[in-house]
């Protein structure tokens, strides 16, 4: 079993629906965590936007990286650019792994604009998804 950490600010928004995805690509092959260097709440759009696609993340949870201090990763997912920038010494022997997302909590516009920016990115952290789990979990 792999333990797979997703890395953003605050935990809130594309970590969050990066755990999501991943929880449910992995099928059980992975332990599955998200955390920020700072913690936010989860972002109610990202909760919607999941739900519209099926995945229910309504129970997540914002948490710090700290709490995950003693977990032995095998996986360090970062999904920002400030995260990996600004991320603290995290003492550990996982693969690391960067890929930087538009933060969808910054859209500006219209109600309906504000929820097209949360799908585009979902669309996008789910091709993401797809790709880790199919590349570094099912050999």
């Amino acid at each position: 079993m792999k333990n797979i950490l997703i890395l953003c600010t605050g935990n809130s928004c594309r970590s969050q629906l990066a755990e999501g995805y991943l929880r449910y690509f992995a099928q059980g092959q992975a332990t599955v965590y998200s955390a920020g260097i700072e913690t936010h709440g989860v972002n109610p759009r990202a909760i919607a936007t999941m739900a519209e696609d099926g995945i229910d993340i309504s129970g997540h949870t914002s948490n710090h990286i700290d709490e995950y201090r003693q977990v032995p990763f095998d996986y360090v997912l970062t999904v920002c650019d400030h995260a990996q920038e600004n991320c603290p010494y995290f003492p550990t022997n996982a693969v690391r792994i960067h890929q930087n997302f538009p933060d969808p909590a910054k859209a500006t516009g219209s109600e309906e604009q504000i929820r097209a920016t949360f799908r585009q990115v979902r669309e996008q952290i789910k091709q993401f998804c797809q790709q880790f789990v199919a590349e570094r979990l099912q050999n």
